[in-house]
């Protein structure tokens, strides 16, 4: 008999055994509404690889008592779908979870529709794609779209623990020790995906010979060979790895270029390009910004031609990066623009758009006093003509403030001047 990994065997069986997720499944929640109430509709989760869109599927079938398949977008059939379909008229209802949905080809969407819209078939599809551009509309109409966020380090920890002391599906019945620091670096090397520490923590169990006391020993050493990645530090709460990737970052804003190196070899070393790809790219747009726009394009060049070559020659790219954004001129106008107007939606200082720019392209716009003495920019030298665009609340709001740094932004706001004017 094929003994299933780990990873798979540690699924939650219900909505109470999900790991994370909170703002979906907690008491009150949108997903455990639905569960509790038996009221399910079709939807799609969306989020990276490995932070529990499967587990979710199979702990809400489990909820439910609902029949619960699971197909693949890309390597089931037609075939498959007539099966659970059969299956739906037989029973009532079934939940079918589609993974990779935003590969779902016509011939195979036409089909599922009918039995969506009888609620015959309750689809949870899942994706790692955006599905507000990846999936067809008339499947994404059907559905409702939640969104899954990153699994923490402390909700990682709590899974490998779960596995640890789980003698029904687990590994609960070989005596394991897991000590601090093997448990920080599976947490933290995983990047959030659940499923990859599962695997590496089954790895460690079952190539490690118990001791005498038949006892097996998983210590950091062996975490770090069975991630394929080392341990930034050895530091018992996992902190050091976000201590570093802040640093990284504080050192490129504060343009010392030696800093910057050193952190992000240290990064290198613990082989997480997809840590350093992401703060390198909010750098380029947070710190350097309007000062020079093109840093954000190069760098974006710069992660792809690493993560198209990998390590060790991955880190030349990275550091022609992190140079150019260490030496760049920095500005922080944009991220301070927009959170200044976000801040003053979430207060309520927002009010109604101004008539003239409402849209008026259906029949009855125009008598509603829709769109009646709307300027068209382009019918006026230069492409500009003085009209109110904000509500009235705020319509003497600004929310950018130029800073005097890189030729761009100055530029920029020799514009944004005039046009205040």
């Amino acid at each position: 008999m094929t003994i299933k990994p780990l990873a798979f065997r540690m699924r939650p069986r219900n909505i109470e055994e999900i790991i994370g997720q909170e703002h979906l499944v907690a008491e009150g929640k949108i997903i455990n509404r639905m569960v509790k109430a038996k009221q399910l509709s079709s939807m799609i989760l969306y989020g990276p690889p490995g932070i529990g869109k499967t587990s979710i599927a199979s702990a809400i079938a489990g909820s439910t008592r609902y029949a619960f398949r699971n197909l693949n977008a890309v390597t089931n059939n037609k075939k498959d779908m007539e099966i659970v379909a059969a299956e739906a008229k037989m029973s009532g209802k079934v939940i079918l979870l589609l993974d990779e949905v935003h590969r779902l080809d016509k011939g195979k969407q036409d089909f599922l529709l009918p039995y969506l819209e009888n609620g015959m078939i309750t689809l949870i599809g899942a994706t790692t794609s955006n599905p507000y551009h990846a999936i067809n509309p008339a499947i994404r109409s059907r559905c409702q779209i939640f969104e899954l966020k990153p699994l923490s380090v402390d909700n990682i920890k709590e899974a490998l623990l779960r596995a640890v002391s789980d003698n029904e599906r687990g590994l609960g019945e070989k005596n394991i020790h897991l000590n601090e620091e093997a448990l920080a670096h599976f947490a933290t090397a995983s990047n959030g995906d659940v499923r990859s520490s599962l695997n590496a923590l089954e790895l460690a169990v079952l190539s490690t010979e118990p001791d005498e006391s038949h006892s097996i020993q998983i210590d950091l050493a062996t975490a770090e060979e069975c991630m394929q990645r080392k341990s930034l530090a050895h530091d018992k709460d996992g902190d050091a790895h976000y201590d570093v990737l802040s640093a990284f970052q504080k050192s490129i804003r504060g343009s010392d270029v030696n800093a910057s190196l050193h952190y992000l070899g240290r990064l290198i070393e613990a082989g997480d390009l997809p840590s350093i790809s992401r703060r390198l790219l909010v750098i380029a747009y947070e710190d350097i910004g309007l000062a020079s726009p093109q840093a954000g394009a190069r760098t974006l060049a710069a992660i792809e031609a690493a993560e198209r070559v990998g390590f060790p020659e991955g880190r030349i790219p990275l550091a022609n990066a992190v140079i150019e954004l260490c030496l760049s001129p920095k500005s922080n106008s944009a991220i301070m623009a927009v959170d200044e107007a976000l801040a003053d939606i979430r207060a309520g200082k927002s009010g109604e758009v101004p008539d003239h720019l409402k849209d008026a392209h259906y029949k009855g716009a125009k008598e509603l006093g829709r769109g009646i003495d709307y300027k068209y920019p382009h019918n006026y030298d230069g492409g500009w003509v003085k009209q109110q665009y904000l509500p009235d609340k705020i319509k003497n709001k600004k929310y950018y403030q130029p800073k005097k740094t890189g030729k761009f932004e100055q530029a920029l706001a020799v514009v944004y001047s005039n046009l205040q004017k």
